[in-house]
């Protein structure tokens, strides 16, 4: 089984990629994850993908094509935080098809905004250990201390009210595109992503289970 995870920053679906993972014996692959994994080992890539990281810009497509490429050698497995845009969809599809693969279901947590502002603007950092902690559902033993290191934590300026919001009006126009693309393939499932994880999983579960990409 092959999938996509598609969500905006904040929609959960980092949890529900890794719960999948877990239920399906499938391989999560995380576009950041595998890009800071190559920084950090100091490879030819991952020195070409740090000139990126440190100016704070997007790393280019091709670059990102070349990372998937070389990642995409399990039968089973997860895209989680990519594709992002219809050109990195495109892209994708050609590297399936070169290994005689396809993707059987693009997964779109739908979230509304308001739960989007809501759980972001909870969100807080460790300054030092870069820990994340949530006020609601993952609070600090005490107030602005992180358990790990001690350090004071901090709210991220992109996890501001008025930021966040602007995030999802450009999260939603520069995701038109990838939509259109899966719904022509007839493989595009929308999930209320506004439930507890435990909701999510199961309309996740049952879709699939209609789709018969899993089986009882």
């Amino acid at each position: 089984m092959r999938l996509i995870l598609f969500g905006a920053p904040g929609s959960g679906k980092g949890t529900q990629a890794d719960i999948l993972a877990k239920e399906f014996n499938l391989r999560k692959i995380s576009l950041g994850d595998i890009l800071r994994q190559e920084v950090k080992k100091g490879s030819d890539l991952g020195a070409r993908v740090r000139q990126y990281m440190d100016k704070g810009e997007l790393v280019p497509n091709d670059t990102v094509k070349e990372v998937i490429d070389a990642n995409l050698t399990d039968d089973n497995f997860i895209l989680d935080g990519y594709p992002r845009n219809r050109k990195q969809a495109e892209s994708l599809d050609s590297i399936l098809r070169e290994k005689n693969k396809s993707i059987d279901a693009f997964i779109y947590l739908d979230v509304s905004r308001n739960i989007i502002v809501d759980r972001l603007s909870k969100r807080r950092v460790c300054k030092k250990c870069g820990i994340n902690y949530h006020l609601d559902t993952m609070p600090p033993e005490k107030d602005n201390i992180c358990d790990n290191c001690g350090s004071e934590l901090i709210q991220r300026d992109d996890d501001k009210p008025d930021v966040i919001k602007k995030r999802w009006d450009v999260f939603l126009e520069n995701s038109k595109g990838i939509f259109d693309f899966y719904k022509q393939k007839g493989i595009f499932i929308s999930i209320d992503g506004d439930k507890k994880k435990e909701e999510v999983f199961k309309q996740v579960k049952e879709k699939l289970r209609d789709r018969k990409a899993i089986l009882d």
